[in-house]
Formats: structure tokens, C-alpha cells, sequence
């Protein structure tokens, strides 16, 4: 038996990997953010007795060289390596994989990209990630930080210019200007509180948005301009044949339509079809990533 996680800084989901390769979710316990005691014992406890792997996906960026991890998120696993530390604490091997890079393995096996050789999943939520997989194989890339286009500016702080009168929000990374910083939800509530001086959830900008709000159209239009330039070069750079995206913000579908046409718009190829996509496993990419990885990693059986 194969226990699959996706861990978040809410929620520690997990179920048990199926014979079909499916993962459902069969419960979920709280994420003991700052006990380190608490949180593998969480695992433990939700994973049962036996010494059976364990595969998870994780927010956060892990360095492939050192195995230490930045989860800014759930301080208790903040530059510690987690990998290694949960599989002698749990007397079990643990497998651990970003996020992203498990909601794209799930799109490109058997989501949105079955059969299609370039994807490129990302999330698009509190923050910004992503995840490429070629042919099937997740591109891990130096150090395993491959398909983190959410960190990065999108200008540069330094050249003294403004777009679209914003200032240079700051990111948890320690850059300025970060895609993360200003193409997540939370960004788009900056965006609204820089150009209109009001304080909104993302939620009730895009809300008035759809009734016809002006000053949350013109919040949406710079978000969706701002991603989408982004998101253009790497459309250019990779050539995706999709881009499935997950995240809080992959469930309105016409804000996805909005960045797909700008996106389109800006890239050198044509795409007679929308590119940007909500995921299959929009809900679900994270267990059933871990799933895959759990297969490939352990060449066991599933139950």
C-alpha cells in the first residue's frame, strides 16, 4: 500500500493509491505549521502502522542537491530536509514532490495533456507555480527549480519605470516585482488597491468584474495583461501544447479565457484552439501527481 499526501498551509490531505492509478481523498487533517513533532506525526498517524512508502506533494521549491526545502508556508519545514528527515523519522521511504510539478505529471499522464508532447501546468492561486513535463517526464531542471516562472520580476526595479502606475510589490522570495507578487490573487487585490485605493478579496474583484464593474475591469485587464505577457515568453521559449492551469483562481473560466486570448495574441505560433485551460485535476492534481510519482519511484503495485 502506497499512501499518497498533498500538504498545503491549511490542510494535510491524503488517500491510498488505487490499482486503476487514481487517488481520491479519503480524509484530511489540520497542518501543524510550526511543530516539527506534530507535523510527522500527522503523516505518520494518517499513512498507518505498516512501514509502507509514502509520496507527497508540497508546496514550496526543493534544491535537488542539498535536499533542503523553502516552504515559507509551514515555517516547521522552512530549510530543513524534509525528505530525508521524515523517511528516518518515520522508519519508511518518503518521496516528495512540488506542487506544481505533480498537478502537471497528473494533467500530462492523464489529464488535459494525455498524449500531447510539451505541458506546462501551473497554479494560479495565493501564489504562482508551475510544472513542465516533455514526452511524459517531469523536467526537473539544475537543482529541481525547473518551471518556477512565478519568481522572477516582471520589471526590473532597478530601471525606474512604473507599469500601468504600480509600484514594486515585494515577494516572499526576497525579489521585487515577482510574477508570484503580482499575477496571484494576491497580487490582483494589490493591483486593485494600487490603482483604486479600495481593499478586495480576489474573489470580489472578479465578482464585480462579471457585473461590470469598471475599476475591477480595468484591476482584471492590467492582471490579466501583466500575465500574460509573462506567460508569452515561456509560450515562446517551450512551445507548450497546452497549459492546463490549477490554483483558486483556475475556477473562473472567463478570467482563463481573457488570459488565454491575450496570451495567444502576444506568442509566435497559432494556436487554433485555447491554450490556457482549466486542469482536469484542477481539484485534485496534487494526490494524483503524487499518485504517478509513487508509481514510477517505488515500481510497486498499487493496491
Amino acid at each position: 500500500m502506497i499512501t499518497c499526501f498533498d500538504i498545503g498551509g491549511s490542510f494535510i490531505r491524503h488517500g491510498t493509491l488505487q490499482k486503476d492509478g487514481t487517488v481520491a481523498e479519503s480524509g484530511r487533517v489540520a497542518t501543524p505549521r510550526t511543530d516539527w513533532q506534530a507535523f510527522f506525526t500527522a503523516i505518520g498517524s494518517c499513512a498507518g502502522a505498516e512501514p509502507t512508502p509514502i509520496s507527497i506533494s508540497l508546496a514550496g521549491a526543493y534544491d535537488e542537491r542539498t535536499g533542503l526545502a523553502d516552504v515559507a508556508n509551514i515555517p516547521c519545514l522552512h530549510k530543513r530536509t524534509v525528505a530525508k528527515d521524515l523517511t528516518e523519522a518515520l522508519g519508511r521511504p518518503v518521496v516528495i514532490t512540488n506542487d506544481a510539478n505533480a498537478f502537471a505529471l497528473a494533467e500530462a499522464v492523464d489529464g488535459t495533456g494525455r498524449g500531447k508532447q510539451v505541458v506546462f501546468g501551473i497554479i494560479l492561486g495565493s501564489g504562482v507555480g508551475g510544472g513542465l513535463v516533455i514526452n511524459g517526464q517531469l523536467v526537473k531542471g539544475y537543482g529541481g527549480f525547473a518551471g518556477e516562472w512565478g519568481h522572477g520580476p516582471v520589471v526590473d526595479p532597478t530601471a525606474g519605470g512604473q507599469i500601468f502606475g504600480l509600484h514594486h510589490f515585494g515577494c516572499g522570495c526576497g525579489q521585487t516585482g515577482c510574477i508570484d507578487a503580482v499575477c496571484s490573487a494576491r497580487g490582483m487585490e494589490k493591483i486593485h488597491k494600487a490603482l483604486h485605493g479600495v481593499d478586495l478579496t480576489s474573489k470580489e474583484i472578479t465578482q464585480a468584474w462579471h457585473g461590470g464593474d469598471v475599476t475591477a475591469s480595468e484591476t482584471v485587464d492590467v492582471f490579466a495583461t501583466l500575465l500574460s505577457r509573462s506567460l508569452s515568453l515561456l509560450v515562446n521559449t517551450l512551445g507548450p501544447d497546452v497549459i492546463p492551469v490549477s490554483g483558486g483562481l483556475s475556477g473562473d473560466v472567463d478570467l482563463l479565457d481573457l488570459i488565454d486570448r491575450k496570451t495567444r495574441a502576444l506568442v509566435l505560433a497559432r494556436y487554433p484552439e485555447p491554450l490556457v485551460v482549466r486542469g482536469r485535476f484542477a481539484e485534485n492534481g496534487g494526490l494524483h501527481g503524487a499518485g504517478i510519482v509513487a508509481r514510477t519511484t517505488f515500481k510497486e503495485t498499487p493496491t
